[in-house]
């Protein structure tokens, strides 16, 4: 049964991005040049999203478990990090200069081309990459 939700909801969330226009780079970059010809209809695409997920969150709030079992994930640190900084920072920009983030690739794979498979190749060498370079960021400086 939790398959057959996370199918359908994976479906829902795939659709509302084609619908919305977050698959098409040149709406996202459209909407990321604000010093230029800036399309602000993604606007509603937040809009769209923030609200619902804020009622959600509350009704969250209240119940002990979720309603098809198991636990809430207990809600992440909140604290800033060079962590968040480097993520966020390497996110904008792959945002900015591809036009696509995360969910909306995987959305455009079936449709978008040869340049969405290298983005999504891309994606995933800096998801595998992550952990190695993190490692090796947070490791003590040898003294000489």
């Amino acid at each position: 049964m939790r398959n057959l939700f996370a199918f359908v909801a994976g479906g829902l969330f795939g659709a509302g991005l084609f619908v919305s226009g977050m698959t098409d780079t040149a709406k996202v970059q459209g909407w990321l040049d604000i010093f230029g010809d800036w399309d602000p209809t993604l606007a509603f695409v937040m809009g769209g999203a923030i609200i619902p997920m804020a009622i959600a969150w509350r009704i969250v709030a209240r119940r002990a478990t979720p309603v098809l079992g198991g636990t809430f994930p207990p809600p992440p640190p909140v604290r800033l990090d060079s962590r968040l900084a480097l993520g966020s920072i390497m996110f904008g920009a792959g945002w900015g200069l591809a036009g696509l983030c995360p969910g909306p690739s995987v959305a455009s794979l079936s449709y978008g081309g040869v340049e969405h498979w290298v983005f999504f190749a891309a994606m995933i060498g800096g998801m595998l990459a992550a952990p190695p370079v993190l490692a090796r960021m947070q490791r003590p400086v040898a003294a000489e």
